[in-house]
């Protein structure tokens, strides 16, 4: 079972990829490894200052890290919080995987007693 703390980091996730504008950052982030802020935005039809918060949003989950470097912004994606989402996917699986052949295991059950 999924512990309380560990709960709310993952609603944390999964609000901050919720987002088309954040999966599209951390996209973009996966594809190039690091970028600078400003060139982030570059990409977006929004202001530097919007793009900035949604990347607070993904480091406040994790999924991003910051370095500054003067006065320039380097970020970096962490895909490690996914794996927090597969985890939890897999228990679903697993769920499903046993009702599945609960139902298997009666719908054969009642072909063998006809």
């Amino acid at each position: 079972m999924v512990e309380r703390e560990d709960s709310e980091r993952l609603t944390n996730i999964l609000k901050a990829a919720s987002d088309p504008t954040r999966r599209r950052l951390l996209t973009l982030l996966v594809q190039h490894d690091v970028m600078r802020v400003t060139d982030l935005a570059k990409q977006f039809d929004m202001s530097l200052n919007s793009v900035s918060k949604h990347i607070k949003v993904l480091e406040s989950a994790g999924l991003v890290s910051r370095t500054t470097s003067w006065r320039e912004h380097l970020i970096k994606p962490n895909l490690e919080p996914i794996t927090e989402i597969d985890r939890w996917f897999s228990q679903l699986r697993s769920i499903w995987d046993m009702r599945l052949e609960a139902l298997d295991e009666l719908i054969t059950k009642d072909q063998d007693d006809e």
